[in-house]
């Protein structure tokens, strides 16, 4: 590594603990433990969690669990990559060292969309219709709420249908992954079980010779 190139990249490492250290201050000022949209943000965090226990098929857990999963990364990317670019700013947060929302991220979003894709399952409905009416709720409807409450603000040329659209791509990339997974786990289970009775079926051939 050339000098012109550490030097290049200690400048980045300041400015990351630079910036990191301003939004420490500036949560503890404006976003701490003495604010209402503190305790929201908590609120949307466990309330989720807590509906989910009561509500969610534990006989599903690990397909739900995920699907979930999957919807959870896939959002904390985008969410991450639009706010590190400040494309959008979420002004109140839970937590001070992540960019963007955790309750959004890590809870509220996956909890509504696991127990869409349990009730598309259970009641045999389209999957991607409902999720897509999901998407246009969140989109459309919930996180204009947030704006006009200052818990989301944009920034830049990004807008509404940028959302909606990063819901769309999030649906999908979960669905299909998920469906693979559990494609694999059936095929194995599938072998294995035929595997068995292969065996069984040579045992016998062996007893009756």
């Amino acid at each position: 590594m050339s000098s012109q190139h550490t030097e290049a990249l200690n400048k980045l490492i300041k400015a990351q603990r630079e910036g990191a250290s301003n939004w420490l201050r500036y949560w503890q000022e404006y976003s701490a433990f003495d604010t209402w949209q503190f305790w929201f943000h908590v609120i949307m965090f466990v309330a989720p969690l807590v509906v989910l226990y009561f509500a969610m098929d534990w006989k599903r857990a690990l397909q739900l669990g995920f699907f979930g999963f999957n919807v959870h990364v896939w959002f904390a990317y985008f969410d991450d990559f639009g706010s590190t670019q400040a494309l959008w700013t979420y002004p109140y947060k839970m937590v001070p060292f992540v960019s963007h929302s955790l309750g959004m991220d890590a809870s509220l979003v996956p909890v509504l969309f696991i127990l869409v894709y349990q009730w598309t399952i259970k009641h045999k409905k389209n999957y991607y219709l409902y999720t897509l009416l999901l998407s246009l709720f969140l989109s459309f409807v919930l996180k204009p709420i947030f704006v006009m409450h200052n818990l989301f603000k944009f920034n830049s040329w990004a807008n509404y249908f940028h959302l909606f659209l990063s819901y769309v791509v999030i649906i999908v990339l979960s669905k299909v992954i998920t469906d693979i997974f559990i494609r694999f786990q059936k095929n194995a289970i599938e072998k294995d079980v035929h595997d068995k009775t292969t065996k069984k079926r040579k045992k016998r051939s062996l007893i009756k010779s």
